[in-house]
């Protein structure tokens, strides 16, 4: 039993094995097919001897004893130098296939044991480099999970920090009698309350999103039907900064299937983000119209712009181009990325442009046409 368990758990014995069956089915089709065939070819070439050395008594006897002799010998040679080259190859191969593995299965252990900076060499063009640069890729993409855990957590910490420094620095004035215990002071603890609760809401949100898991009813609508709600929600906002809002739609839009209360989220995060970053006296315009079989939704600000570089990741989650900024000046960081999850689960496309800083920055999305 012993001897069987070894044999299941070491390849190396496995691929030697292999090529010890191969040689023992070669050996028996070969020494079959000899016995076979050497009577007929043996009895043949004797007969035509016989004709050259004469009708001796017992010299086909001979002849045919030692041609058996000889045929033996070569096969027992052939069997013995197979089997060792069996050996030789079965090691080389061993070592050329066993030892890759095992350098992945050394790495596989570090990987779990939490190292996720371990990566192998990829050594050849074959199946198992293919296997490696595949290992490699796998441990690239277990890092950097690994690295938004960290962040997440991190930035999860440093978003819970501000509201309960301020909650709990105004409970200690109101302990001490430093705050009057009147209603504006309340009013502050209530704030950052709230600011605890949209960020939980956020969280709980963008947990949806991720897992695939976010509610969508969608419907056939107008675009005016969430485009309408938005404007009307941010207007005062607009007028109490001196931020001009304006709105351009095409006329006669096409409807669209998705989600208007969603669509509005969408919308209502990327104004209040233009309305957020752009100075007073500055523009924020809304664009919307069809192009084939999509509806395009586009706000453009005159705003601080973002740099180039910070674009492909503008998305991310709890991403800010600029870090030093607090939550009551750059927000979670958390409402681009549901937004970007919302508009791909309604089978659209969001993106940004800025040509840089101090030159204000562009947000649009498609919704896709109603069938």
């Amino acid at each position: 039993m012993k001897l069987i368990s070894t044999i299941r758990e070491r390849l190396g014995i496995k691929l030697f094995l292999s090529y010890l069956v191969i040689i023992a089915v070669s050996s028996v089709m070969l020494i079959g097919t000899a016995e076979f065939l050497s009577p007929t070819a043996l009895n043949r070439h004797i007969t035509r001897m016989q004709a050259v050395l004469g009708d001796h008594p017992g010299l086909a006897a001979d002849l045919f004893e030692n041609f058996n002799a000889a045929i033996s010998e070569i096969l027992t040679a052939a069997i013995i130098v197979a089997l060792l080259a069996a050996i030789a190859v079965s090691i080389f191969t061993a070592r050329r296939i066993i030892g890759p593995i095992q350098v992945m299965m050394k790495a596989s252990h570090n990987i779990a044991a939490g190292d996720y900076h371990e990566r192998i060499n990829v050594l050849s063009e074959d199946e198992l480099g293919a296997l490696a640069r595949s290992f490699n890729r796998m441990a690239e993409e277990l890092e950097e999970t690994e690295q938004r855990r960290l962040e997440l957590i991190g930035d999860v910490a440093h978003e819970l920090r501000t509201p309960l420094s301020s909650i709990r620095s105004t409970m200690e004035g109101l302990v001490d009698d430093v705050l009057p215990a009147d209603p504006a002071t309340f009013m502050n603890v209530q704030r950052e309350v709230s600011r605890l609760q949209r960020l939980v809401q956020d969280l709980e949100e963008l947990s949806q999103a991720e897992s695939g898991q976010l509610s969508l009813e969608p419907r056939v609508v107008t675009p005016n039907e969430f485009i309408r709600p938005a404007l009307e929600r941010l207007e005062n906002q607009y007028q109490d900064k001196g931020v001009d809002l304006k709105v351009h739609t095409a006329p006669d839009l096409p409807k669209v299937w998705v989600d208007p209360g969603r669509i509005t989220q969408v919308l209502l995060n990327l104004l209040g983000n233009a309305l957020q970053y752009t100075p007073s006296g500055g523009d924020v315009t809304v664009r919307v119209w069809s192009e084939g079989q999509e509806i395009l939704t586009e706000v453009q600000d005159t705003g601080i712009g973002i740099p180039p570089e910070h674009l492909p990741h503008i998305f991310e989650r709890f991403y800010r181009v600029d870090k030093s900024r607090s939550r009551a000046g750059g927000g979670s960081g958390i409402g681009l990325t549901i937004a970007r999850y919302i508009v791909e689960a309604s089978g659209g496309r969001i993106w940004a442009e800025s040509p840089g800083l101090d030159q204000g920055s562009t947000f649009a999305f498609t919704l896709p046409l109603a069938s």
